[in-house]
């Protein structure tokens, strides 16, 4: 596989290895799905569906919605009863700083940016804050080329 797609996004920020995103898979078994919209139409709907086929249990957070895939719906993490293994955003870029600020705040170990959503300087402050994070690629792609299931 090419390691260039998985590092080099602009200038400072390096997503991590396809080795340590394949880890990130292996340790993970719950994903906050931020943007997670009950459209069967929109790529986010697939990508957890998706991810739900693999085993991993989703845990929908977008406001207003009640449920998504089956499984009850959060208004925004602050809500979560517990802490996701990770926090995968579906989400305009400029809404990251916010949530990265939430991810912070609450200790949230890994963060994922899907394809599209770049913000260079959140990244970095969430790397700087100890959390692991991959930004700009898509969480089924990877896995699905990484061919991972979840633990």
């Amino acid at each position: 596989m090419d390691d260039t797609i998985y590092m080099n996004i602009g200038m400072s920020f390096t997503n991590p290895s396809p080795e340590e995103i394949s880890r990130l898979f292996r340790e993970t078994h719950s994903i906050a799905i931020v943007g997670l919209p009950p459209n069967v139409a929109r790529s986010s709907f697939q990508v957890a569906k998706r991810l739900q086929s693999k085993g991993y249990r989703i845990i929908p957070v977008r406001p207003i919605i009640e449920s998504v895939l089956g499984e009850q719906a959060f208004p925004d993490l602050e809500n979560l009863p517990e802490l996701p293994d990770i926090v995968d955003v579906f989400r305009a870029p400029k809404f990251v700083p916010d949530l990265v600020d939430s991810c912070i705040n609450l200790g949230v170990q890994k963060l994922w940016l899907q394809d599209g959503i770049i913000h260079e300087e959140a990244a970095q402050r969430v790397h700087n804050a100890g959390i692991t994070v991959v930004m700009n690629r898509c969480m089924w792609r990877d896995a699905h080329l990484l061919e991972v299931l979840a633990p």
